[in-house]
């Protein structure tokens, strides 16, 4: 609406010269596994890559709007700040959430208006909250007294958004602690917006990042009407609800964003029933939801250890006697030895004459799989192209052939390519025997991976190859 609380008053002069990557189109279920396997025959120096579907964003965007109609999602850059996904998101009509100067700078480049951008950061730094003020980006979050201290001298126009503090122990990452105002701490931070007349607009939360439990988000929904009656007590007429982010991209979580999204949309009705809230607009801030599922990353087995450990009886061991020898690793001063043996020992494996093996791959914690350290991903490795599996693997579409085998496989660790020691990818597992040249794929690696990779010891970011499985759409 003109003139209203999204309103954009002007228009960003600067310009992206950013150009599209090739987009190959496939046909819907076309097998993502058999495309890399396609490439990574192909490959002369076995890099890591990435097969990006931004169909499968599309799909996403279909579903949200589909389960979730009366709110709008406005992405959230950090979870992965790829340009191809931006302009697409931009160009299906997302908004985007925003939590530094660059990040807002990235979106405004691309065309996208300054009224579909929440600044979504409570304790912001100066330079950015100027540089917003610069390009009329308005909307933004805080939590605390400081933060509207700041607001008031350094962009008193500004339209504020109290983030409130919810349950966050249903999540895997617990952002409220940092983030979010206490409940008993909503008066009188309204107050003193009031007292410094800023304009509050509305309230936002965060179940926390990764949310195991759909009414978690119902019960934040009844927070945020609490703190709007407590609003209107205080003569703020609240027109924005932001429901925040944890909504998860992938089907394989025990909770799934429909049933979340049936949750929400029966909290809604309760709460902010649409007949009585016509001005009311709601928005949330997906991230994984969006990217999780459309990366698929491969990665090459560089090299390769064997560990036998021996028995000092010459019986075969059982679990126990395998934590014994890795206890007797351990003082022999040999680390590998020591974690073979443990890992036998919790997977109920003889360490006597079976051997474990150590696989190094050429990507690792600092680059794609930084997500185990900062998002406490569990990752799942599938072979790809194996010499000791032969052609089956290489050819079905299927992965049943090649998980049976690694049922009866070998206990192994798999590694990145680093030379830190903390570089590891999975401690426990089993698979067939691998050979140097192998590949492996994992699925899933859209979230909180590429955007915190790094290039530390040399080593190169993978390839992105960007595929799209709804090829009768104009999607970009």
């Amino acid at each position: 609406m003109k003139g209203g609380l999204f309103a954009d008053t002007t228009t960003t002069t600067a310009t992206d010269n950013f150009e599209l990557p090739p987009i190959t189109p496939i046909a819907s279920g076309t097998s993502i596994p058999k495309l890399l396997r396609a490439h990574a025959a192909d490959s002369e120096d076995h890099e890591p890559f990435y097969i990006i579907d931004v169909g499968q964003v599309a799909r996403k965007y279909d579903q949200w709007v589909a389960a979730l109609p009366r709110v709008d999602p406005f992405y959230a850059v950090k979870c992965n700040g790829d340009k191809t996904i931006l302009k697409l998101l931009a160009k299906l009509g997302t908004g985007f959430d925003c939590a530094s100067k660059a990040e807002m700078d990235t979106v405004l480049k691309m065309g996208v208006p300054a009224d579909r951008i929440i600044y979504a950061h409570p304790c912001k730094m100066a330079s950015h909250v100027k540089f917003a003020s610069q390009n009329n980006v308005r909307m933004m979050t805080f939590d605390n007294e400081h933060e509207l201290h700041k607001m008031k001298e350094l962009y008193p126009n500004a339209r504020l958004v109290l983030r409130v503090l919810t349950d966050n122990s249903r999540s895997i990452c617990n952002l409220g602690l940092k983030f979010g105002a206490a409940l008993a701490r909503v008066p009188h931070m309204l107050q003193l917006a009031k007292d410094l007349e800023l304009d509050v607009v509305g309230v936002s939360y965060h179940v926390g990042s990764g949310c195991f439990d759909a009414q978690a988000f119902a019960d934040a929904v009844a927070v945020a009407k609490t703190v709007f009656n407590i609003g209107a007590e205080l003569g703020f007429k609240f027109n924005l609800l932001d429901l925040g982010g944890g909504f998860p991209g992938s089907d394989n979580v025990n909770v799934k964003f429909d049933d979340i999204a049936s949750v929400l949309r029966v909290a809604l009705d309760k709460h902010f029933p649409a007949a009585e809230n016509k001005d009311l607009h709601i928005i949330a801030e997906p991230g994984r939801y969006f990217v999780s599922a459309s990366h698929t990353l491969a990665v090459s087995v560089v090299a390769k250890r064997t560990i036998v450990l021996p028995t000092t009886n010459g019986e075969t061991n059982d679990a126990n006697s395998a934590a014994n020898q890795a206890a007797m690793a351990s003082a022999s001063a040999c680390p590998a030895a020591a974690a073979a043996a443990a890992m036998a020992a919790a997977q109920g494996r003889a360490a006597d004459g079976a051997p474990t093996f150590m696989y190094y791959v050429n990507d690792g914690v600092y680059g794609s799989f930084n997500c185990i350290l900062f998002d406490h991903a569990v990752v799942a490795p599938r072979v790809l192209v194996s010499g000791n599996l032969g052609v089956v693997a290489m050819d079905s579409d299927s992965e049943s052939d090649s998980e049976e085998r690694a049922e009866s496989g070998f206990a192994c660790s798999i590694w990145g390519p680093t030379c830190d020691s903390m570089d590891c990818i999975t401690k426990t597992g089993r698979l067939p025997e691998l050979a140097i040249g192998d590949w492996l794929y994992f699925e899933d690696m859209g979230a909180y991976t590429v955007a915190a990779s790094s290039t530390f010891n040399g080593f190169p970011k993978p390839k992105l190859m960007y595929v799209n499985s709804e090829s009768h759409r104009n999607l970009l």
